[in-house]
Formats: structure tokens, sequence, C-alpha cells
């Protein structure tokens, strides 16, 4: 599985992926500029502006890397090759899923030190009231690295399944939309307002918040942009959660994908 992942890693690098992300991290030499905008909240509003923008790029390459890696091995013959070796389906899936994943995080530790570089510079000429948080900053961006490595365990799901892109494209965005939402819908539903819905949409609702993926709890940009501290043990069941969750997803990609027939 190692030489899976290795050789995962390199096509990355050989489709100048990474050289993409360089340039995409340009903007972040235009924030201290922006957050001027910002007359009392300088520092706060490049905290914003950097978590969002690694965010985003780290949204881009989990849809389009998780959703196009596997099809593009098929379509290539690629994969045919590659399992006519003495190796599993499951370790070649998985050895695509850590190749990705492994980039990820990669980039979010690239991505997150560029971070750093702005806020410092921001907050050195705009001194913020209250201290930069400095290790919820760097939190921000690892669990937000794992919301989206969790996002590519669903892409594989769904790449194990379809026979063209637009599932696990499509999908893996749904699938961040819903995920988005979840923990809104259920405090909704469990608040006042939500007392007037019939029962069944309620249980509904509470039962696809525990199926469905929750990627709420790994958001901690309020933490990172107020100061607000951590909680540690908030932050190991959101970990646990990770690890449990894509484990499920993964195992489920694997079990499809050693069914499924190959043309």
């Amino acid at each position: 599985m190692t030489n899976i992942i290795g050789v995962t890693l390199k096509g990355i690098f050989r489709d100048r992926v990474f050289q993409g992300i360089l340039t995409a991290a340009l903007v972040f030499l235009a924030i201290p500029s922006i957050s001027t905008l910002s007359m009392r909240q300088v520092t706060e509003l490049s905290i914003t502006l950097c978590l969002s923008l690694v965010s985003f790029i780290l949204l881009l390459l989990a849809v389009f890397l998780g959703g196009t890696s596997l099809w593009k091995d098929i379509e290539r013959r690629y994969t045919f090759s590659v399992l006519s070796l003495p190796i599993t389906r499951s370790r070649y899936l998985f050895g695509r899923f850590c190749g990705i994943a492994a980039f990820l995080l990669l980039t979010a530790l690239v991505l997150g030190g560029a971070a750093l570089l702005v806020v410092l510079f921001v907050s050195g000429g705009y001194p913020p009231e209250r201290p930069v948080a400095w290790g919820a900053l760097g939190a921000a961006v690892v669990f937000d690295a794992l919301k989206y490595i969790l996002l590519v365990a669903f892409a594989v799901l769904f790449s194990s399944v379809s026979t063209s892109f637009f599932l696990p494209i499509f999908g893996t965005i749904s699938v961040f939309l819903v995920g988005g939402a979840t923990q809104q819908v259920y405090d909704y539903v469990h608040s006042g307002s939500g007392q007037t819905l019939a029962p069944l949409a309620r249980q509904l609702a509470t039962g696809l918040y525990y199926l469905l993926p929750n990627f709420s709890a790994f958001d901690l940009k309020v933490n990172a942009i107020y100061g607000v501290s951590l909680d540690c043990r908030g932050l190991l069941l959101t970990a646990g959660y990770f690890a449990v969750y894509t484990s499920l997803v993964l195992v489920a990609a694997a079990a499809i994908f050693s069914r499924r027939e190959m043309k």
C-alpha cells in the first residue's frame, strides 16, 4: 500500500497541483491590505480571511482530487495493471485515499504557515485588543484539514460506485453542503420554534443528524478569531468522531469496490 501512496503523491505533483496551490496562495499577500478596511478589528478580519482562504483551497482539492483520482485510473486502464499485481482492491483503494489525505495535510501545513505569517505581520502593525490565540489558529487549520479528509473519504465512496466523475464530484459537494447544515437543523428542531414541527419530522431530522456527517464540529474559526479557549475534551471527541466515521466510510467503499465489475 505504501507504493500506492507514493504513486498517488507523485501523480498529484506531476499534474502540477501543488504549483497551482502556491499560485493561489499569492492571494495571502493581499489580505493585509484588505484587512485594513476594518477600522477596529484589523487582525480579526485577517484571521477570518486567512482561514476562509485555507478552507476554500482544501475544499477544491478534496472535491476534485477525491472525485477524479479513481475515475482517471480506470479511464487510463491504470487500475487493471495495478490489480493484476498481488494487491487487493481494498489496499489499492486505501492507498489512493491515504495519498490524497497526505497531500491535503501537506497543503494545510504550507497554507497554515502562510496564514500564521500574515496574521503575525498584521498583528504587528495593528495590535489587537486581545492577544492572538496562536494555538487556536493552528488547531483551526488542522481540524479543517481533518474535515476535508473525511470529505475525501466520501468522494472515494462515490468513486467506487460510479463509472463517471459526475457522481463523485456532485455527490461530494452535496455531502459538504448537507454536513455543514446538520448541526443547525438539529438545533432548530430541538428549539422552541422546532416544537411546532410534526413528531415524525423531528424524529427523522434527529435520525439524519446522527447518520450524516457533522462538519460543524470541525469548525474552530470562532476560537481562533476571538481567542475563545479550546475545549480539549471536545477536540478529542471530534478527533475520535473523525477516525470512526472515516473508517466506516472507507470500509463501505472497499466493500463496494471489491465487488465492482471492471470493464
